[in-house]
């Protein structure tokens, strides 16, 4: 059981914090919360399918900010969301290898510390349109990790869209939030076609990340940046992600 796990106390109050980051910068957070999950060392079965119910919640938040602001590109999103959605659910419905999965969780997680530490904040005023091959090749891959792993993939598609100037942050974070939100529900999807069950418990965490993803993606979609938390959320993931690696 979820509660059951040792001090989930201190889980549950990092818990809003990690939120509140991830959607400040349009994210669900999955990838925070599979990094907390591992240092309190929930179970690999549980933490995959409780990461992407709290990024549909969050995520959704943060897109409805970042919508409202303005900021969402409907023709950038769809040349990802094409391949993106049917490949997470195919991604959702395999099980990996526990040991196989942290080492891919791992990996990915520096993808994370590298957005917390604003490795991928400069963004150009030369906006490129994305190629049609491009858009499916991207959107296919990164779709396809979703789903087995657990994440959205809006924290690499974020730097990948900043990287080759396809848009620009805020505009980044729009259509990451939601193609965060169609991956998540399509790799969840895909894992309770397969058997996977949701903890009833997993709600509980929902209510409270969603206060931290509430003012997260109220404040990123206006003029918001706290770089001491940021740098302290970087911090705790490197200690996830050596954890999984090496553990």
């Amino acid at each position: 059981m979820i509660l059951d796990i040792e001090h989930i106390w201190l889980f549950l109050l990092v818990l809003p914090i990690v939120a509140f980051l991830y959607a400040s910068v349009g994210h669900g957070g999955a990838s925070g919360y599979l990094a907390l999950m591992a240092i309190f060392s929930f179970a690999p079965e549980t933490m995959k399918p409780t990461a992407l119910l709290l990024n549909l919640f969050v995520a959704g938040i943060a897109f409805y900010h970042y919508y409202k602001a303005g900021y969402f590109n409907k023709k950038l999103f769809l040349s990802f969301a094409i391949t993106s959605i049917p490949l997470a659910f195919v991604g959702g419905m395999i099980e990996v290898d526990a040991t196989i999965y942290k080492k891919i969780l791992a990996v990915l997680l520096v993808f994370a510390i590298l957005k917390m530490l604003n490795i991928f904040v400069k963004e150009s005023n030369s906006i490129k349109d994305v190629k049609l091959w491009q858009g499916l090749v991207v959107g296919g891959t990164i779709g396809f990790f979703s789903g087995l792993i657990g994440i959205g993939g809006g924290i690499i598609l974020t730097p990948i869209i900043l990287l080759l100037h396809w848009g620009k942050m805020k505009e980044a974070a729009a259509v990451s939030a939601l193609f965060i939100w169609v991956n998540s529900a399509a790799g969840l999807i895909g894992q309770m076609s397969s058997g996977v069950e949701i903890s009833s418990q997993s709600f509980i965490l929902v209510a409270i990340a969603l206060v931290g993803g509430f003012f997260g993606s109220y404040y990123g979609s206006k003029k918001f940046n706290n770089n001491i938390l940021r740098y302290m959320l970087a911090f705790v993931l490197i200690i996830a992600s050596i954890k999984l690696f090496f553990v």
